[in-house]
C-alpha cells in the first residue's frame, strides 16, 4: 500500500481536518495575524466545532478530498473544490455523505458555539474579492477553494496529489480551473500547468506582518485532444 492515499471526506473527519488545516495556515505570516492572543491549539479546537457543518454546506457544488497517512491514519492534506451549476451531478465520490436531520441540527449548534472572531486587517482583502469576481464572471470555471498540507508532511508530494486529482476531473469534464493562491502553493500549481493571470503584493506590516501579503490568481485550461496526444 502506498504511504499516502486520497479519500473523500465525511463528518467524522472534522477533528483531523481541523488540525491539518489550521496548523497548515498557521505557517502563513499574514493569516496568523488574524488570531492575535489565540493559540494554535485553541483555533484548532474552534475549527473542529465548525468543520462538520462546513463539510455539509452546499453539497451540490462543493467537493472535498483528504490525504491520509496509511500507516497512522492521520489526515495530512485537504483540498476543497467548487463546481459550477451544470456539473453538480459530477464527481460524487468527493461529495460529503448526507447525515440525519438530527445530526445536521447538532452540527449547526456546534458551529454556532465556536469562537471564530478575528482581528481586523483593514481592507487588504477588498482587491482580492474584486479580482476573484472579475475572473469568475468571465467564464465558467471549476475552482480550487482551499488547499492545506500538514506542515510536518510538506515536501512529500501531498499537495501535488490533491491538485492533480482535481486536474484529472477537470480534463474529464472539459472545464478550466481557477484559483487564488498564496506564495507557498505556487510551485505546485505551476508544475501542474497553471498560468498566472494577476497578482497583488500588499504591505501588512502595520498589523504586525512581515510586509508582504501576496495573493496570486491562476488558471489552468483543459487540454485539447491534439495537445493531450502530444504528451
Amino acid at each position: 500500500m502506498p504511504p499516502y492515499q486520497i479519500e473523500g471526506c465525511t463528518v467524522q473527519d472534522g477533528a483531523g481536518l481541523a488540525r491539518n488545516n489550521m496548523t497548515a495556515f498557521w505557517t502563513d505570516p499574514t493569516w496568523v495575524l488574524l488570531w492575535k492572543n489565540k493559540t494554535t491549539e485553541y483555533v484548532v479546537q474552534q475549527c473542529t466545532l465548525r468543520m462538520p457543518k462546513n463539510l455539509l454546506d452546499d453539497r451540490a457544488h462543493k467537493r472535498h478530498q483528504k490525504v491520509v497517512d496509511t500507516e497512522t491514519g492521520v489526515v495530512v492534506g485537504y483540498c476543497r473544490w467548487l463546481l459550477p451549476d451544470r456539473l453538480t451531478g459530477e464527481w460524487l465520490e468527493a461529495q460529503t455523505p448526507v447525515v440525519s436531520r438530527a445530526e445536521e441540527k447538532e452540527f449547526s449548534k456546534r458551529f454556532d458555539s465556536a469562537d471564530w472572531s478575528t482581528a481586523p486587517l483593514g481592507n487588504m482583502d477588498d482587491p482580492v474579492h474584486v479580482t476573484m469576481q472579475k475572473y469568475k464572471g468571465l467564464k465558467e470555471y471549476m475552482q480550487i477553494d482551499y488547499l492545506a498540507v500538514r506542515p510536518e508532511y510538506r515536501g512529500q508530494g501531498i499537495a501535488t496529489m490533491l491538485v492533480a486529482s482535481g486536474v484529472a476531473q477537470s480534463e474529464r469534464l472539459g472545464i478550466d480551473i481557477f484559483l487564488m493562491a498564496y506564495k507557498a502553493g505556487l510551485g505546485v500549481y505551476k508544475r501542474l500547468g497553471f498560468e498566472m493571470l494577476e497578482y497583488y503584493i500588499q504591505d501588512d506590516s502595520q498589523w504586525g506582518g512581515k510586509g508582504e501579503y501576496g495573493t496570486y490568481f491562476l488558471e489552468r485550461t483543459v487540454k485539447t485532444k491534439t495537445e493531450a496526444n502530444c504528451d
